[in-house]
């Protein structure tokens, strides 16, 4: 008899293990998909493989990364069912994902898709009405099966087809998580993450920050931004100078690397030679960039490096290097704090 296989939007979290697992305990092939975009899981790129040996050696799943970072950044600008609490588009944001794990099912081999929705946990995007919503709009219709409640939901595709046994499945509803770990205790499953959702878009400080970089914080369109500009946003010191130029300063030498690393061909680094000090990246600068802005880059570099052995804040040489030449900037003043306080995001 031929094996079934299933597709499972994995968050990682404890509802999506153990969805996964039950469906598995069924004699299903289930293969777990992560999607990542730069507001989650997206530095699981540098070592998938890493993450899949982890996931497979702790909850004995087979995962796979899915990057979702341009369609997610589209998605951002114009969300068809609007935000949560902070800037989380979380019911668009599951339909993306679903459209796309729809998309890889013939691919994949797969006849069904899972998620580890619970009824009534979240109330934006997991009452009855919104997971029916979220199921129709993602072209998901009978095919998307939610074990943890899939006893509170109408029967999919896989229950009537007898793939999955029905009464093999639960009926978990609600905030309370007692029914969930009492499962993950049966399962031997111990070491899994709190949970705290671990989407940067629910947290109230750095949604505020993207929110405010779609609506124009930086002379930047929204159109324009990319993932490696999301990645900038929660990195270091934020500042915006006269101009709507956006400059990013390194509070320590893993932020300097970083920065250095992300590096466009349009930006400028900005950096004290002789003296231990931070980074600065100016954000597309080399079309309009002048003198006045590196001048002012150069003393924030300056105010924010270490002091000197006099044990003040004296003028330090900082080298600019913009695409195509470098210079020194000689004994750059600290710029003062009244200057640039209204720089600060």
């Amino acid at each position: 008899m031929k094996t079934v296989t299933a597709l499972a939007l994995f968050s990682g979290g404890l509802d999506s293990i153990l969805a996964c697992r039950t469906v598995a305990a069924q004699g299903i092939s289930v293969c777990a998909l992560k999607f990542v975009t730069p507001f989650f899981g997206h530095e699981l790129l540098a070592d998938e493989d890493k993450f899949r040996q982890e996931t497979r050696r702790k909850y004995g799943i087979e995962a796979e990364l899915i990057d979702l970072s341009a369609g997610y950044l589209e998605l951002l600008r114009r969300p068809a069912h609007g935000f949560g609490k902070n800037f989380n588009p979380c019911i668009d944001c599951k339909i993306l994902m679903l459209r796309r794990a729809r998309e890889l099912m013939a691919e994949r081999g797969a006849s069904f898709l899972i998620s580890g929705e619970v009824r009534g946990q979240r109330p934006m995007s997991q009452q009855l009405d919104t997971l029916q919503l979220i199921e129709n709009k993602a072209g998901c219709q009978g095919i998307l099966l939610r074990p943890l409640s899939a006893k509170l939901l109408p029967p999919t595709l896989p229950e009537q087809q007898g793939w999955v046994d029905r009464e093999r499945l639960h009926a978990f509803a609600g905030r309370s998580r007692k029914g969930q770990l009492a499962l993950a205790k049966d399962l031997g499953i111990s070491d899994f993450p709190a949970p705290a959702g671990g989407c940067v878009l629910t947290d109230p400080i750095l949604a505020a920050r993207i929110e405010r970089f779609y609506n124009g914080l930086f002379a930047i369109k929204p159109e324009e931004i990319t993932t490696d500009d999301i990645s900038l946003l929660l990195l270091g010191r934020q500042f915006r100078l006269p101009g709507g130029f956006w400059l990013v300063l390194g509070r320590n030498e893993r932020e300097n690397e970083r920065l250095a690393a992300l590096r466009g061909p349009d930006d400028w680094l900005l950096h004290m030679p002789e003296r231990s000090g931070p980074l600065a990246l100016l954000r597309r600068a080399e079309q309009h960039g002048n003198d006045e802005l590196a001048a002012a880059a150069a003393g924030l570099a300056v105010r924010y490096g270490r002091k000197s052995e006099t044990g003040f804040l004296d003028p330090a040489d900082v080298l600019l290097e913009r695409h195509r030449d470098g210079q020194v900037l000689h004994s750059v003043e600290p710029l003062p704090d009244l200057v640039f306080q209204k720089w600060i995001i």
